[in-house]
Formats: C-alpha cells, structure tokens, sequence
C-alpha cells in the first residue's frame, strides 16, 4: 500500500524553506515530549500508541457486536457530542453512498446521530421516524451526564422500551463509556448493557480508533481492520525514529506553526470530494479545541469545492490576506463517469466529451490552488491515492499526531478545553439546576 502524501512547495514564497527546515529541533523535543510524557496535558495521551495496542480479539468483538445491531436493527442510533460522534460520522459519509438513505434494500442499518444538538424539531422528528422501526442505541459519552447526549438517551432509551419491551431494548443498546464511574456505567451495569471503555487518558476529540469510532463504522458494514491498518502505518511513519523531512506531521505541524507566525491566522481545510465534508467538521474540533487557547491559535474553518467556489471563493480569492488553505485530493475516484458528446452542444461543453468527469474536477481543483496562490494564499496539499478506510486510518491519525506536535510548538495543552465549560456553567445556571442557586441569581441579574 501507498501512503497518503503531503506537498508542502505552494507555501513557499509566503514562508521560507530555510525557515520551515528551521522546526526540526521543536518538532522533535515536541514529538519526544509526546512519547515521553513530558509535556502538557500528558495524562491524555492513550491515543497516541492507540492503533498499534488494537488487538484481534478486540476486533472480533466490535465486530461481533456490531452484527448483532446489523442484524436486529433497521436503524441504530449513535447518541454522543463532539468527538464522541464526529469521527465516526466522518468515516462512513466518506465510504457510503451518496444516497444511501434512498436504499430500500439495506445490506446495513442506517446510522443516524442524536445528541449532537438540542433541538426539539430534531429529536421530535428522529423520534417520529423511529415509531415501527427496529432500532438500536449506541450510546457514547464517559460521564453519562453531559446534557446534550444525556437528554437524547433518556428519550430514545423510553421509546425503545415503549416499543420492544424492556428486556429485548437492553439487548440493543450499547454504551461506551468510563470504565468504573458515571452515570451511563452505572446504568448499563444496572441493565445489563453491552459496554465498551474509554480509556481515562483519551479526550473525545482523539477516540476515533476506539470502540467511539470502530463500533459505529462496523455497524455500517465498513472494514474496521483496514481503518485500523491504516492507522498503524501512520503511526509508525509519525514516530521519533522518522528524520523530520520524511514524518508528514512533523512537517505538516512546522509549516503551519511558520504561516501562523507570518500572519496567516485562519486555516481552510478544503476538499474537491462532496463525500469529505465531515472529515472538515471532525478535523475543525480536532484543531479548534486543542489549539484555540491562551488567546493564541489558527481559527480552523472548512469549505466543499467547487460549491463553496461559488459561495465563499470570493472571499478566499480577494477577501483579507489573513488565510491559508489545506487541500485534501483523492487521486483516483471509485467509479468512472465520461462525458457524452451533445449534436446541439448548446451548453457548450462538448469541449469536454470523452473525459472523465473526475479529470474536470481535477483541473477545478488545480486551477483553484493556481488562482489562490496568485490571490495569495499559500496551498498545502494531502492527497490520498483512494478513497478508502486504510487511508482514512491514515488520515486521521495523521491529523491527531500534527495536532499534538503542533500544540506543543505553539505552547498550548492540545489536551484539555477549558473554555467549553463557559457556556454550560451559564446554561445550568439559567435552568436552575441544584447547586447552581449563586450563580442563578448573578446571572439572572445581569438579564
């Protein structure tokens, strides 16, 4: 297998070579200070040798339960926030077909996702498409009390009950959660769950090789054994041993850290593949929570080309000079789709006929990374040679070791995200919860 590749050479001109070469002694005390421990945040670093510790009776068993829910289910549900749901949701939009949802003979049941918002009109309507159906839970979250999963579980979990009985409900939910504590833990042991652990010393944001991400895509019929390949390689490739202008996190982690520094302040991850926009959503809490901290931090953001080129390309290409852009490119597409030849050719475009329809998309996307470099914008670019879950593992472990070089380099613990629990203190506040009853009063005060 081939590896994904990252190209640096369109952010020269905007950086220095000799300034990005300059890195290597800090991404290497950055990278050691990972491995050693030694650094912030060093209690959250499980992830980091997660892929290769993944062992085949682990495996078997996600797979083992996940066929279960295959088998018994029309619909699973996957209730968690943050990382506890963006990894895996990334992951199978980026392998299903477009229009599954149209299937009406499933080969899997169909994913679908609560706890990720509060909004009433959601869950009434998740709720309304679930009367009759057969479905499944799987619920994600190490506390079991954080508000926004907690409360789609408590509905969902009394509608499967309502509608299979109690006993046959506790066979269809699963919950991933803390080992020993919290409120999930102790109701699965309660009701005789099927569990899962996330381990102490993994956040959310970097769970995607646990069973938060590994179950979910094996429900949907994906090859959690080669997503797991994947990330094993890059793993190995990221590691101390790899000389700095071979490792692409060491790399990705310098450049970045040298544009920021040169004043390019917002990073846009783009893609040319429609099926990608939610590895932007997965990628923007990775970076935006772990960097975004001690007032300093490149603002994460995320396009789909070429419809953003049509929306938000205005701005890239003249708007203020602040951004940078990573492009994500698949080199060869999964199907094959020529354009015809049209007598009247009214549309003009019979200039086209006979080419595949991934070559124009391939010109838009270089023609794109010519006109920003003008405008400019500097261009990183990752390109994978296919579609699929070993380069996905790839991906985003990829992504998770740059992250946390990264943050080292920036000064930062990409570890912890203290500026979340803001809002939250005020939200229990404004709905006096107990124990809030202070800061009720304040904050009422204020409004």
């Amino acid at each position: 297998m081939q590896n994904i590749k990252l190209t640096i050479d369109k952010a020269f001109g905007f950086v220095s070579e000799e300034a990005v070469a300059g890195y290597e002694t800090k991404v290497a005390a950055a990278n050691a200070a990972l491995h050693n421990g030694t650094g912030k945040g060093s209690d959250f670093l499980g992830w980091l040798n997660l892929p290769s510790s993944i062992d085949e009776a682990h495996l078997a068993d996600v797979e083992n339960t996940a066929q279960i829910l295959r088998e018994n289910c029309e619909v699973v549900i996957v209730i968690g926030i943050g990382g506890s749901y963006l990894g895996a949701k990334a992951v199978i939009d980026a392998l299903s077909n477009s229009f599954d949802w149209l299937q009406t003979e499933r080969k899997a049941p169909v994913v679908v996702y609560a706890g990720q918002n509060i909004g009433e009109d959601y869950l009434y309507e998740l709720q309304e498409m679930l009367q009759n159906k057969k479905f499944g839970i799987i619920s994600i979250s190490k506390s079991g009390t954080t508000t926004e999963p907690a409360l789609a579980f408590r509905l969902l979990k009394t509608q499967l009950e309502e509608q299979q009985g109690k006993e046959a409900a506790q066979k269809l939910i699963v919950a991933v959660t803390d080992k020993s504590r919290g409120a999930l833990r102790t109701l699965a042991t309660q009701e005789g769950y099927k569990t899962y652990i996330i381990e102490d010393n993994i956040g959310g944001r970097y769970s995607v090789l646990s069973p938060v991400g590994l179950l979910p895509m094996a429900v949907a019929g994906f090859d959690i054994r080669q997503f797991v390949s994947g990330a094993v390689s890059m793993e190995t490739l990221c590691g101390t041993e790899t000389a700095f202008e071979e490792n692409p996190a060491a790399i990705y982690a310098a450049v970045r850290n040298e544009l920021y520094k040169a004043g390019k302040k917002i990073e846009i991850l783009v893609n040319f593949h429609p099926k990608l926009h939610f590895i932007g959503e997965w990628w923007k809490q990775l970076y935006g929570e772990s960097e975004g901290k001690d007032n300093v931090g490149i603002f994460p953001a995320s396009v789909d080309f070429t419809s953003d080129l049509h929306s938000m390309g205005q701005w890239i290409q003249e708007g203020e000079r602040t951004i940078f852009e990573t492009v994500i490119s698949i080199q060869s597409s999964n199907y094959t789709k020529t354009v015809p030849t049209d007598a009247a050719n009214l549309d003009g475009l019979n200039f086209l006929a006979g080419k595949r329809v991934d070559e124009v998309n391939k010109m838009a996307e270089l023609g794109t990374m010519i006109a920003h470099i003008d405008g400019g914008v500097p261009n990183l670019k990752i390109e994978l040679p296919a579609l699929n879950e070993f380069y996905l593992g790839q991906l985003l472990y990829f992504f998770e070791k740059a992250c946390g070089i990264s943050g080292y380099i920036l000064g930062v613990n990409p570890f912890d995200q203290p500026g979340v629990e803001a809002y939250k203190k005020n939200m229990f506040a404004l709905l006096d919860k107990p124990g809030f009853e202070a800061e009720s009063a304040a904050i009422k005060a204020r409004i």
